[in-house]
Order: structure tokens, then C-alpha cells, then sequence
């Protein structure tokens, strides 16, 4: 345990009394100790959804949502959205540092050198129904890629690990892309490496072969911060997912197709088509005033997707950011014939000025103007999610690497507050 240790505290049930040690982590609240609370006390703690407990010791990403504090390795994430781009980000969250000059011409080129996918894919592709999700997808192609990368599956070499970390981060572009024109009936465009990581995706997703397309740079700086804001956000669903997956001793491709399939989740990963879904049901400007009183209203089921946050309980350090993405992006494309767009600025001005939504600090969050930005683009929401999976792969790969190398790791398995039936025993059929 790497944080400092305090005084033990003392547990007393019935008559009982049990000593946890107490550990005071660099930031964030104290920690108890409960690992020996079964052995010794024969109890176990109840947490659901585990938001009480802490499941592993971590040094990469950190949250105070009270202060609106989201920090890579102790970086602030607006300093790196605005100043760093995603393949530094990348290299900062697997190794811990941002890379030196010398260290970036290093891995750039290595991650650019994967960024192909093996032919024989182009049959995994064709074998999924032309309507298919892109999320069903990727999450299978994911998996696939254990069954023809098998110098990279053995979690027990470094080096492995290291090879099967690059080949995810530089084909999951690939992956998505190619998942979405699938959807779109276009055929596949190759991966271009003179071109810089958002580039590339979106080179991949809107080129077709009758004609050249040029990536406009401001919409591959919002694409590329997109990547950096998603990037890793410490132990949600899906990252919690990949760690226990992990921990059985699964191979890497496997555990990140578990990410995947548990970020399809629209509690989860859907956030943004869910903001962009009420936008278009509100449907024009005109029709606002009636979705506020609405969402006001306690006894009617609508609320406003896109504001507030489970764990930031001021304003979303991401959505800062995103919010001059969109307004450079929506600068650039225009919002003039587009109502959902409208919808979306005017419902942002409402958020930022109502007493109503300030007091209750219900701030548009980074899933509000990442939709916006992603529609204005041009991608449909079934892209949505897949494109927060191949921001979040560098996170969850970073989040494995440490998991992998902690000593203190065990395979997970929580417990349960058991109450089905007591004992009983087996009757024959003729007499139940």
C-alpha cells in the first residue's frame, strides 16, 4: 500500500472489536482497510453499485466532484484538452509521464505502424447483418483480434502486454470506423499514417474512393479533444469491467471487449445519444418553455438529459472544454438549417442563466456538447458510443497494465447478502 498509514479504526459489533487499518491516499478521503473484516470478524461489508468502496489502489486518474476536478496523472484535464493532443495523452496515461520530444517521435510512429487491420477481418465484417449496431461490432471484432494476434495474449509478458496495448489503441480507429461505414453500405477506406490520430479516424469514416476529402483542422481538434476528455474517468462501470475481467487472467483483447460491451450500456455509454435524442425530441426552439415546466414538474417522467452529473456536483470540468469545441465547431458548419442545433443553444443559454437549474447545479456536462459536436459533424448516434469506446481503450488498457502489475491484486469476487430460501431438501415430483 503505497498511502500513507493512520491510526487504526476500531469496529465494535456485538462482542466484537476489530482494528482497520486506515490509509491516507495522496488526494481524496481516508481508507479502511476491510480486506481481513471476513477473516476476523466473520462479516461481511454491503455496498451496492460499490460506491462506498474503493476496489483497487490506483495512480492514474483522480475526481473530486465537489470541486469539479478531473486530473490524468495528476494533470489537469482542461491543461492537457488545451494544450497536449490525444496521442500524448495516450502515452502520459500508460507510462505515467508526459513523453519528452525524443519519447513522442518514439511512439507515435509505433502506434501509427498498427493501425491496419488484419485482411482476413473484412470476413467478421461481412458476417454481421448490414443493419447491425456499430457497438455489436466493434465488441465482437475486439474479441476476434485474440484469435490472430497470438504473440500479444500472454498477460504474464511484459512485453506482450506492452505489444497488445499499442495494437489496441492504434486499431480501434480502424475498428470504428470501418464498423461505421458497414452500417452505411460505403466500402472501407484504409488507414492513412501521415495523418494524426482524429484525422485518420475521420479520414477513415467520410472519405469514399470517387473523391478526395480534406479533414478541416477545426473539426479534428474537437474530434481529437473528444478522444482526450474520454479518455479515462478512474472506476466507472466499464473500467471496473475490464479490471475484473482482467483479473481472472484473461487475455487483453478479451478484456477490453468487455469494456466495450458493458459501455453499451445507456446508463453508462449512451449518455450523449440519450442529450441528443431529447434535443430532437423537443424539436424546435418554440417548444422549449414547455420541456423546462415539464422538467420541473415532479410527477412527470421527462428529464433533461445532458445536465448534471452523478459524480461532479459542480460544473463538469470536461464540459468546459467541450463547450469551446462547439462553439468552434458549430462556428465553422453552422447551425442555421439545423433545429436540433438550435434547440441545443438556446437550451444551453436557459441552463446557464434559470435559477432553477443553477441552484440545483444542473450545468450542461461533456455528454451534452459532445453530442451536439459529433451531429454537427455529421455522425449518426449509433456512432456515438462506439466513438467514447475508442477514446476510453488508452484508459481501460492503462487501468489493466496496473492492474496486472499490482502483486496485491487477487481475482475478483465480491460477496453477497444472501436471502433466498434457507436450507431444504429435495421432494420427488409426485410429492410437491
Amino acid at each position: 500500500m503505497v498511502a500513507d498509514s493512520k491510526n487504526p479504526a476500531k469496529l465494535t459489533f456485538g462482542d466484537q472489536e476489530i482494528d482497520l487499518p486506515v490509509y491516507s491516499p495522496v488526494l481524496g478521503p481516508d481508507v479502511l482497510d476491510i480486506r481481513k473484516l471476513y477473516a476476523q470478524g466473520d462479516v461481511f461489508t454491503f455496498d451496492p453499485g460499490f460506491t462506498s468502496t474503493a476496489s483497487c489502489e490506483s495512480a492514474i486518474t483522480f475526481i473530486d466532484g465537489d470541486k469539479g476536478e478531473l486530473l490524468y496523472r495528476g494533470y489537469p484535464i482542461d491543461q492537457l484538452a488545451e494544450n497536449s493532443h490525444f496521442i500524448e495523452v495516450c502515452y502520459l496515461l500508460l507510462y505515467g509521464e508526459l513523453p519528452t520530444p525524443a519519447q513522442l517521435d518514439e511512439f507515435e510512429p509505433r502506434v501509427t505502424r498498427h493501425t491496419m487491420l488484419h485482411e482476413q477481418m473484412h470476413n467478421f465484417f461481412s458476417g454481421f447483418r448490414r443493419d447491425a449496431h456499430p457497438m455489436a461490432i466493434i465488441t465482437g471484432v475486439m474479441g476476434a483480434l485474440s484469435s490472430f494476434y497470438h504473440d500479444s495474449t500472454d498477460v504474464n509478458d511484459p512485453w506482450q502486454r506492452e505489444v497488445a496495448s499499442i495494437r489496441m489503441i492504434a486499431k480501434m480507429p480502424t475498428i470504428a470506423a470501418w464498423a461505421y461505414k458497414y452500417s452505411i453500405g460505403q466500402p472501407f477506406v484504409y488507414p492513412r499514417n501521415e495523418l494524426d490520430y482524429a484525422s485518420n479516424f475521420l479520414h477513415m469514416c467520410f472519405a469514399v474512393p470517387a473523391e478526395e476529402y480534406n479533414v478541416d483542422p477545426i473539426v479534428a481538434r474537437a474530434m481529437d479533444r473528444i478522444f482526450t476528455l474520454h479518455a479515462d474517468h478512474e472506476q466507472n462501470a466499464s473500467t471496473s469491467t475490464v479490471r475484473l475481467a482482467g483479473s481472472s487472467g484473461a487475455n487483453p483483447f478479451a478484456c477490453i471487449a468487455a469494456g466495450i460491451a458493458c459501455l453499451w450500456g445507456p446508463a453508462h455509454g449512451g449518455a450523449n445519444e440519450a442529450a441528443l435524442n431529447m434535443l430532437r425530441e423537443i424539436g424546435t426552439v418554440d417548444r422549449i418553455p414547455e420541456f423546462i415546466e415539464r422538467a420541473k414538474d415532479k410527477n412527470d417522467p421527462f428529464r433533461l438529459m445532458g445536465f448534471g452529473h452523478r459524480v461532479y456536483k459542480n460544473f463538469d470540468p470536461r464540459a468546459k472544454v467541450m463547450k469551446e469545441s462547439a462553439d468552434e465547431v458549430l462556428g465553422l458548419l453552422g447551425i442555421e438549417n439545423n433545429p436540433t442545433l438550435q434547440v441545443a443553444i438556446e437550451l444551453e443559454r436557459i441552463a446557464l442563466t434559470d435559477p432553477y437549474f443553477i441552484d440545483r447545479k444542473l450545468y450542461p456536462n461533456v455528454d451534452f456538447y459532445s453530442g451536439i459536436i459529433l451531429d454537427a459533424i455529421g455522425f449518426p448516434t449509433s456512432m456515438f458510443t462506439p466513438i467514447f469506446a475508442l477514446a476510453r481503450t488508452v484508459g481501460w488498457i492503462a487501468q489493466w497494465k496496473e492492474m496486472i502489475a499490482d502483486p496485491t491484486q487477487k481475482i475478483g469476487r465480491p460477496r453477497q447478502l444472501y436471502t433466498g430460501a434457507k436450507h431444504r431438501d429435495y421432494l420427488d415430483i409426485e410429492n410437491r
